[in-house]
């Protein structure tokens, strides 16, 4: 059975991206074979498909999605935890450079979690890895509290609307930066909408802080996916003392390109050697605990077919387009997640 896949032919720009056609893949012993129904694009996959320059960067050709959402097609021996048939979602990680933009992927069946059903697949693709990338950097870096103030950069995004739905879940006061275009979406997902464009966010930040009695001028936590020296001192500014920054992306590199990263990483160790009362913390990687990923995904799902989240999905683009979702990313304009869509 053949089936196809889209790879990074060469670095380069959007156009680089190519279908190919190859023998469907068999699963190994624990793993299992899904038919992609639907996988996410994100940032990251920008960043690898630009340049072989970053750490982690798999050889050409390689096909880029960390999360995919599908349907159990064969099992491989001693799988016993899900059924042919089964829908389920999973991260790829870009595994040996084979991730989700693709008709069918073969992963570990510990890296599978059952999707509720009737979840609709798009949906439930941006909670695996933005879901779990808020959850992580809420709950388990920042540690949160109800009635605890933050400032969520990037707010209209993937991540930063993950960020803003579970701090509401959790009783937070939340402020988020945010294109003009995107503020009303940020107003309805529960936070007070700063415009990163024409606003000086630290100075808006304590404005919209002074005087209350809960602490100090500043917020308890900023989450900051954008990286950058400048950015970083400035999202530390945001806080009060005794708050914490949380960084966990150089979306930055879009504009600035690769040579942000060290400056960003600079930055993060100077804060954290910083006595100033304030910690600058980083997510770490999230396959790195497996109990954790299965469990806090699995709530997740619950909570997607509970109807308490509600991921934004951008735009849904066939698998075959795939160059047009990147396309779409390069100029922004655009609020949630872009998914791919492979074809019935």
């Amino acid at each position: 059975m053949k089936y196809h896949r889209v790879v990074v032919s060469r670095h380069g720009g959007p156009d680089v991206l190519q279908a190919v056609e190859e023998d469907c893949p068999e699963p190994r012993t624990g793993e299992v074979r899904v038919k992609v129904l639907t996988a996410g694009v994100s940032a990251y996959d920008l960043m690898f498909r630009r340049s072989g320059l970053l750490p982690g960067t798999p050889r050409v050709p390689f096909t880029l999605g960390a999360d995919i959402v599908g349907v159990v097609d064969k099992l491989g021996e001693e799988v016993a935890t899900v059924e042919p048939g089964q829908m389920v979602a999973g991260a790829t990680f870009c595994r040996g450079g084979l991730g989700g933009y693709a008709e069918f992927v073969c992963l570990p069946a510990s890296d599978l979690v059952p999707v509720p059903s009737g979840v609709d697949p798009a949906e439930a693709v941006c909670v695996v890895v933005n879901y779990l990338t808020a959850h992580m950097a809420m709950h388990r870096t920042a540690n949160v509290r109800s009635g605890e103030r933050i400032l969520v950069h990037g707010a209209a995004g993937g991540v930063g609307t993950a960020l803003l739905q579970l701090g509401k879940l959790a009783g937070l006061e939340m402020y988020g930066t945010a294109s003009r275009y995107n503020h009303e979406l940020v107003s309805t997902l529960g936070a007070t909408p700063i415009d990163y464009r024409t606003e000086d966010f630290v100075k808006r930040i304590r404005d919209l802080t002074k005087g209350e009695a809960l602490t100090s001028d500043g917020v308890d936590a900023v989450f900051d996916p954008i990286g950058g020296a400048r950015q970083l001192w400035r999202s530390n500014r945001a806080l009060h003392k005794g708050g914490r920054l949380v960084w966990f992306g150089v979306a930055a590199t879009k504009k600035k390109g690769l040579r942000i990263i060290p400056l960003t990483l600079l930055m993060v160790t100077l804060l954290m050697l910083m006595p100033d009362g304030k910690r600058a913390l980083s997510t770490p990687d999230l396959g790195k605990d497996n109990a954790w990923y299965r469990e806090t995904l699995t709530e997740l799902l619950d909570l997607l077919a509970e109807g308490k989240i509600k991921p934004v999905v951008a735009e849904r683009i066939p698998l075959a387009e795939a160059a047009r979702t990147h396309d779409l990313l390069e100029r922004g304009r655009y609020a949630g997640k872009v998914v791919l869509v492979a074809s019935a």
